[in-house]
């Protein structure tokens, strides 16, 4: 599934354009997509219990700011500045849905809906500005912006549903067979043209942060909650390895580089 041009992609005033800042999607782009959504879950939960739920909150907001000051600074989509970006936003944006709830009492049921709320306004400020919600066209500050904080909502909301899920009776593992299931819907919608591939791209990008969450969660948690106990400590580990491993590859092989799309 890709990602296209919708409408006009010309920004409204002359600016300096730059490489895209985001990679091809590729089977390996949703891959490191999971696994980003997982590990950030359970590192989040790792954080919390160790240091305490605001110091985590104010730790990984420090970590986001400076992994997107070091993205913006770059001129090019450069695999690992990207990817430890996306790493960071998973981490700060699971911690924003879980302090809602754990920290303020805020009920899944209430936060769902509040980040899909949050999620519609800035796509319908990006496309107000940029008439496209297109990743192939990240070519500027702004829609280089635009682009991140539809990303840090997407995690909110993906937290928070992912969560309600979880809560509500499915379990983990019901959460992942559910969001499994689910993740093929825009896919198949796409295919057989019933779903442009923007909406089907941002459809998909939403489900894979509960997808991955669970199925982190359900392997870190503890027997009674449903899951296979194996540890937040070590599934974080593990799932951080693993990102590694084909973060490294992309790099060297540039697989996700491909045939960029002009604006």
């Amino acid at each position: 599934m890709t990602a296209e041009h919708v409408l006009d992609d010309r920004p409204l005033a002359p600016v300096r354009q730059l490489a895209n800042k985001v990679p091809e999607v590729t089977v390996y782009f949703w891959i490191i997509k999971v696994l980003t959504t997982g590990m950030g879950e359970t590192a989040s939960d790792l954080l919390a219990r160790a240091l305490g739920p605001f110091p985590a909150v104010a730790l990984g907001a420090l970590a986001l700011t400076a992994s997107l000051t070091v993205q913006f600074t770059l001129r090019r989509y450069v695999a690992w500045a990207y990817w430890t970006a996306v790493v960071m936003v998973s981490v700060f944006g699971t911690m924003a849905a879980d302090v809602l709830h754990v920290g303020l009492g805020v009920p899944y049921a209430v936060s769902t809906p509040a980040f899909l709320l949050a999620l519609t306004a800035v796509f319908a400020l990006w496309y107000a500005v940029e008439r496209t919600l297109s990743i192939h066209t990240i070519r500027t500050r702004r829609r280089e912006a635009f682009y991140w904080a539809a990303v840090l909502a997407t995690f909110a909301l993906g937290t928070a549903a992912g969560d309600l899920t979880a809560t509500a009776g499915f379990g983990y593992l019901g959460s992942v067979a559910l969001f499994g299931a689910g993740i093929c819907a825009p896919a198949l919608a796409h295919r057989l043209g019933a779903l442009g591939p923007v909406t089907a791209f941002w459809t998909a990008y939403v489900i894979t942060r509960p997808l991955g969450a669970s199925l982190a969660d359900w392997m870190a948690l503890g027997h009674s909650r449903g899951g296979l106990g194996l540890g937040l400590g070590p599934v974080t580990l593990a799932w951080t390895v693993a990102i590694i491993g084909f973060v490294g590859y992309l790099a060297v092989s540039q697989r996700d580089r491909g045939a960029q799309v002009a604006a």
